[in-house]
């Protein structure tokens, strides 16, 4: 089966070898004599396909300018049809000898399926009543030199898709979709925060420093300062220097990038929305995560109730909201608060079988964290917000006053899934400090995703910082719930992927 698999694609490639060739050959011709295409630097297009087919009434019988990729051809001797295809829609064109001379029709008939062309003529519907335009001129404006792929099978292979996203875009239409509801996510999401008096901003992307979030860098080098550098794998720190200096709301819309595993919930490059909020607390990041929820489901869907991968989900205001000690007690009948030590919860977490990744993670917050990733989170469907986080694992959330031990961060869940992070931050520089302290601890007792000692951060919380409240969510994941996108890469134009070679 192998073997025929291979016959089957070295055959595939030589014809497509040959009808490069004959392409190929199209253009020498056309370059000898004096028609080459890509000679062409601008075209005046009137119209899109979209526009005319949206407003016949205004267009019947107007002449029009359009431009597309021809993705369809009906050769009839004297007269013949051919469909183009613009960034929005398709168009039908009626094209015959008659109304561009022997010459032009002949050009046109050698023209492939591929190519770029403008149509002028006036705007009609045919005996099928489909809107069509009635070519008096063609032009040439670009050769296609590699053939799409075949009409029918198509570009179906998921890998291919990614690798080719330009040729997926071409003959997959429903995937443009997608990717103009993300733009309207992000449009709604700026609008949202606009109103509410925050400012967008832009961070350093290069860091001597990582940190603001528990995630394996990227590094790179400077030539020029021979220091090495991070991809920042969080906006955190530097949004929360911005409060310190006297912005009251700011917000980021931007790239992060994690040195880690890849699946259809993680790529190595994503885009995050990071805002905080002088004087406002974790409970009013609460408030403006259903907001945004909410509001970019209305946006898109025109409903606040959506289907996810066959779950049908409500992001109407008013969702869960538990303890993570809580939900686990809820889940498996297992209460932490009866566990006061370190010990007792590393002989807890051998009784139930739970692993512990490394030494440094053996406190009673780590494995209060692992039971709720075992027993909790899959079991999160609807939106729930799960709140008041063990402080090992929130380095640079606020002490609970009831609770030292916890802190006052939430997560927010939706299918089974985390979607946003938030904390009421710490703004105490000793404590904050300390933190850190522990963080330099564990990096050097061999845990790559933990932060390193920011002297410089500690400074500005030294100067003053106001109480905030800090939110993080995964635009990406977003759009995939409002998309169904099963794959991170299915919302991602450009995903990342192993070279074939």
């Amino acid at each position: 089966m192998q073997e025929n698999n291979q016959n089957n694609n070295e055959i595939e490639e030589l014809d497509i070898n040959h009808l490069m060739q004959i392409r190929r050959d199209k253009l020498t011709e056309l370059q000898q004599e004096g028609k080459d295409p890509f000679e062409i630097t601008k075209f005046n297009r009137t119209n899109t396909a979209g526009e005319i087919k949206a407003n016949y009434e205004k267009f019947e019988q107007k002449d029009v300018t359009v431009a597309g990729r021809i993705i369809a051809k009906r050769i009839m001797g004297k007269a013949s049809f051919c469909t183009i295809q613009d960034s929005d829609e398709k168009i039908q064109s009626y094209v015959s000898i008659n109304d561009l001379g022997e010459e032009s029709y002949k050009a046109f008939k050698t023209w492939d399926i591929g190519d770029i062309i403008g149509i002028t003529g006036f705007v009609f519907k045919t005996r099928t009543e489909e809107i069509s335009v009635h070519a008096k001129e063609v032009t040439l404006l670009s050769k296609s030199l590699r053939p799409l792929p075949e009409k029918f099978h198509g570009l179906k292979d998921p890998d291919l898709r990614y690798r080719q996203r330009y040729t997926d875009l071409i003959v997959n239409p429903e995937v443009k979709e997608s990717f103009i509801v993300r733009s309207k996510i992000i449009s709604s999401i700026r609008k949202v925060l606009e109103e509410k008096g925050y400012l967008e901003v832009e961070t350093p992307i290069l860091n001597t420093i990582s940190g603001g979030a528990t995630a394996r860098p990227f590094s790179t080098h400077h030539n020029s300062l021979n220091i090495d550098m991070y991809l920042r794998i969080a906006l955190e720190l530097n949004l929360k220097r911005l409060i310190v200096g006297g912005f009251d709301k700011v917000y980021e819309l931007g790239r992060v990038f994690r040195n880690e595993g890849m699946d259809i919930r993680h790529n190595p490059e994503f885009t995050e929305l990071e805002l905080y909020a002088a004087y406002q607390d974790y409970h009013d990041m609460m408030d403006m995560v259903e907001e945004l929820f909410s509001k970019c489901a209305i946006e898109v869907k025109g409903t606040t109730k959506i289907n996810y991968q066959g779950q049908e989900l409500d992001l109407t205001p008013g969702w869960k909201k538990i303890s993570m000690i809580d939900a686990i007690k809820e889940a498996c009948g297992i209460d932490f608060n009866e566990i006061k030590t370190d010990e007792e919860a590393v002989a807890l977490a051998k009784e139930k079988n739970i692993e512990i990744p490394d030494k440094t993670k053996e406190t009673r917050g780590d494995i209060i964290s692992l039971f709720f990733d075992e027993y909790v989170e899959k079991t999160l469907i609807q939106p729930t917000f799960i709140y008041d986080y063990p402080i090992e694992i929130s380095p640079l959330a606020k002490r609970k006053k009831e609770d030292p031990r916890l802190t006052e961060r939430f997560e927010v869940f939706i299918g089974g899934r985390e979607y946003g992070n938030a904390f009421s931050e710490l703004n105490d520089p000793i404590d904050q400090y300390e933190r850190f302290k522990k963080q330099v601890e564990a990096r050097e007792a061999g845990d790559e995703e933990a932060g390193m000692m920011d002297e410089d951060f500690i400074q500005a919380l030294e100067i003053g910082m106001p109480p905030t409240g800090g939110l993080g969510i995964g635009i990406d994941r977003l759009i995939m719930l409002l998309t169904d996108s099963a794959s991170i890469r299915d919302v991602l134009l450009f995903p990342t992927m192993k070279p074939l070679i």
